[in-house]
């Protein structure tokens, strides 16, 4: 069949050629899949083809090679690699010659396609000619274009080129190849030559140490000489390291028995006296508008990042490099070299020593204080802000042993604080983050808040700050009210009255977004944030004031308002429930208890849309924690609404179309309705028991990186708490029998998380406590089980000499539980 015209059909606008091509093109790969793979190849590797077929070729081609979905993606990979060699060969053939054409869609599509390849192959060293692609790259090479892509296809494959990199010659070859290009004329060429470089510092940092030197040399010049996107990546390639030797360090915890394999070179630390001043003098080259445009990234920012990452891995050695520069800067008339100086401060506060950082800052704050009221430039004040939070954020609070912050000075950081909140919306954005992590230091005081006298004047301003006109701009509103927020939270008892004052205000505010007329979509949108942005203060307020009985019986008189302005802002979205709200309404349930039942008959729908919102699965999530909410606090309330609950969590586990994240909150979930309603869960058991059993084989046994392993933890948490909750809310009940078959198979479970050795803290905690709950609930029946199992004994006696202290109370517990059913 003729190829070339089925791609062509493939894109035409007419609906029924276009969809019999897709079926001829289906039907062709069904009946051979190796000739389907290697004309697709051919097609796009031939310069006589139009440019349309070649793209899709190489598109149909990427596809059938990677996929999104974890299974399927594994399901491609070893379809291609038991595919003949030859028709193999042909495809990889193809694919490297089309990194030369001239056509610069098909060598894009190619080093995709490669990639790929790389990506399926190189893990199982099946393809050493990928060593070809680099002599794409040497400056003998007089195309661009192909020296381009052969850059880009490197980039593409370096996470798989292990082999290479172990080979002395090959890795040199590489580097050489690498440096040599970071040198081209073309800038493209030249960037992503440094693309390259940041990638092998990552990914092979261990085999630096030869070129680090020269790496530097080039590095440092294109910083100071090269065009931006370029300079960019060469400050990356040094941030990138400090990434690298910051995990190693924590991974050491400095006194090498930590678990890293690879040691430290202390590449940053050999580097810092040539290092800081190049990244110093980046800081003066800003640009006019970076404060107002929120997505703004050039020099300075990647210099003052890359200083803050060097701090965070050589600590005290920085600062007398940096403090030289500030004092040299800070009083300059040009604004450049203030702010610059500023900014080179705000950036080494993480990092060293409380010790060697608290005298400067005891010097600093003063100036910086004065510099925020009376500087002329706005650039200036907007980094003085940042940096003051920074100081808050880092060194107040109960974490340090000297305070920065006393009765003397107290009022005037505040003073100055409020006063910029009046300052154009970049400044007065970070006035009010500086604010939050004031009020933040202060959490852990004790009964009295220094802020207390404050209080009234810090709230009024922040209202204040939210009707600001300009408030749309820097994020200002949202800032504000963050910050009440936090105000709110970190508030003692002697402000509680304050806050009770704050409630009808903050409805007040909520109502009138209601009463809009017809709106655009544009303020339609900016109602909804508004919205977002007052739920989320009620919610906090109604945790302030639900945490202790005296407020929380005073707030109860607002309690049917707020719930019916809640209510109304759902009714105001037609298809999607309202995240914010949501929160808020968790904290209501919370708060009120089992009154919260005459809420559910108008609720419950909104709950359901929630659940039903695979589209944007925070949203279901949120929901999902909430049913936990209201679970908790109607307990056996709640059972008129549990068959429409159970059945559709039961159907979202079962989705494929659900987002994975929400799946473990999903079986928490289970454990807080089994725990409300007890043994009428007898009614779901058979169904949640069976999904619960699928996941746990699941997530016995993974093989993948950080973040999979992260979340089989979490999944692993998700059905340990619905288990547990299981077991206890049948507790005592005369139906406690009916749990006893499902007890080998958790048993099992237990075992398989304990042998893979891969279980966090948390999941440590829960699975103890799981097994302290099956001896607890079924007593006799289950100490025969538990006396027979692998590594209960061993699970047991682990957790017992655990040192973290929760871990410990629950083997505790269980050790006497599971005693007790044996005695029995």
């Amino acid at each position: 069949m003729e190829v070339t015209q089925v791609l062509l059909n493939a894109q035409s606008i007419d609906g029924a050629v276009r969809k019999n091509a897709e079926d001829s093109l289906k039907q062709f790969q069904e009946q051979n899949l190796p000739v389907f793979l290697v004309s697709l190849s051919g097609e796009l590797a031939n310069e006589e083809k139009p440019v349309e077929t070649r793209k899709l070729a190489g598109l149909v081609l990427k596809n059938a090679l990677d996929a999104k979905e974890q299974h399927r993606k594994f399901e491609l990979a070893q379809r291609w690699l038991s595919l003949d060699g030859n028709a193999k060969s042909q495809i990889k053939a193809c694919l490297l010659t089309t990194l030369t054409s001239p056509v610069s869609d098909a060598r894009s599509t190619a080093s995709q396609v490669i990639a790929k390849v790389a990506g399926i192959e190189l893990p199982h060293k099946q393809w050493p000619e990928l060593i070809a692609v680099v002599q794409g790259m040497s400056s003998s090479e007089g195309n661009t274009d192909v020296r381009l892509a052969a850059t880009r296809a490197l980039y593409n494959a370096l996470g798989f080129a292990q082999a290479n990199f172990s080979n002395d010659m090959e890795r040199d070859y590489i580097m050489r190849v690498v440096c040599e290009a970071t040198l081209s004329p073309e800038v493209r060429i030249r960037q992503a030559a440094f693309e390259c470089l940041v990638s092998i510092s990552s990914t092979y940092y261990e085999k630096l140490a030869p070129y680090i030197q020269d790496i530097f040399n080039i590095t440092a010049k294109a910083v100071r000489e090269d065009e931006e996107p370029v300079a960019l990546q060469a400050i990356e390639f040094w941030s990138s390291i400090c990434d690298e030797e910051i995990d190693i360090l924590e991974e050491y915890g400095g006194d090498f028995t930590g678990d890293s394999d690879i040691p430290c070179f202390y590449f940053i630390k050999q580097a810092l006296p040539a290092l800081v001043p190049m990244l110093l003098e980046t800081l003066l080259k800003q640009e006019e508008d970076q404060d107002q445009d929120e997505g703004a990234w050039n020099i300075a920012m990647a210099g003052g990042t890359c200083l803050g990452l060097v701090a965070r891995t050589v600590g005290d050695d920085i600062v007398p490099l940096v403090v030289p520069f500030i004092e040299e800067n800070i009083s300059k008339p040009d604004w450049r070299q203030r702010e610059a100086a500023t900014y080179a401060f705000g950036s080494i506060l993480e990092g060293p020593s409380p010790e060697k950082l608290i005298p400067l800052v005891n010097v600093a704050l003063t100036f910086m204080l004065s510099a925020l009221t009376k500087d002329p430039n706005s650039h200036v004040k907007d980094t003085t802000a940042w940096t003051l939070g920074r100081i808050f954020e880092l060194l107040h609070g109960s974490v340090v042993d000297s305070p920065i912050i006393s009765q003397a000075n107290c009022q005037q950081i505040i003073t100055v604080l409020l006063q910029s909140m009046k300052d154009t919306p970049n400044v007065a954005e970070k006035a009010c983050g500086a604010l939050y992590f004031l009020a933040q230091g202060y959490e852990e005081m004790g009964p009295s808040s220094p802020l207390t006298p404050f209080f009234q004047e810090i709230v009024q301003s922040l209202l204040t700050v939210t009707h600001r006109e300009d408030a749309g701009e820097s994020r200002l509103r949202t800032a504000a009210y963050e910050t009440l927020n936090e105000v709110v939270r970190c508030s003692t008892d002697e402000t509680a009255p304050l806050v009770l004052q704050l409630v009808p205000v903050i409805m007040m505010e909520l109502h009138n977004t209601l009463e809009g007329q017809k709106l655009s979509s544009d303020e339609r949108e900016k109602q909804s944030e508004l919205q977002g942005l007052l739920c989320g203060c009620l919610q906090v307020i109604i945790q302030k004031l639900g945490a202790s009985e005296p407020t929380k019986y005073v707030f109860m008189q607002y309690a049917d308002q707020i719930m019916g302005l809640f209510l109304r802002v759902f009714a105001c979205r037609s298809a999607t429930v309202h995240e914010e709200a949501m929160l808020a309404i968790g904290a209501l349930a919370y708060a009120t208890g089992e009154d919260f039942a005459k809420y559910m008959p108008e609720f419950y729908r909104y709950l359901e849309m929630g659940l039903q919102n695979f589209e944007e699965y925070q949203v279901c999530a949120v929901t999902v924690g909430v049913v936990g909410d209201i679970s908790r606090a109607l307990e056996e309330k709640i059972v008129p609404y549990c068959d429409g609950i159970m059945t559709q969590l039961l159907k979202n586990l079962s989705s494929n179309q659900l987002h994975r994240s929400v799946k473990p909150p999903i079986f928490s979930c289970f454990g807080d309705i089994a725990l409300a309603v007890g043994e009428y869960f007898e009614k779901y058991l058979m169904w949640a028991m069976s999904a619960l059993q699928s996941a746990a084989e699941l997530s016995t046994h993974i093989a993948g990186d950080d973040e999979l392993v992260e979340y089989t933890n979490s999944l692993r948490n998700g059905i340990l708490e619905a288990y547990s909750g299981i077991f206890q809310g049948f507790k005592n009940s005369p139906k406690t029998q009916l749990l006893i078959p499902y007890a080998p198979h958790i048993l099992q479970f237990l075992d398989g998380i304990y042998m893979e050795k891969d279980m966090d803290d948390v999941v440590m905690k829960t699975a103890i406590g799981v097994l302290g709950d099956l001896a607890d609930t079924l007593g006799s029946h289950a100490g025969s089980m538990i006396q027979q199992s692998v590594s209960s004994k061993d699970f047991l006696n682990e957790c017992l000499s655990s040192e973290d202290l929760m871990i410990k109370e629950s083997a505790e517990w269980a050790k006497l539980a599971i005693s007790r059913a044996i005695s029995v």
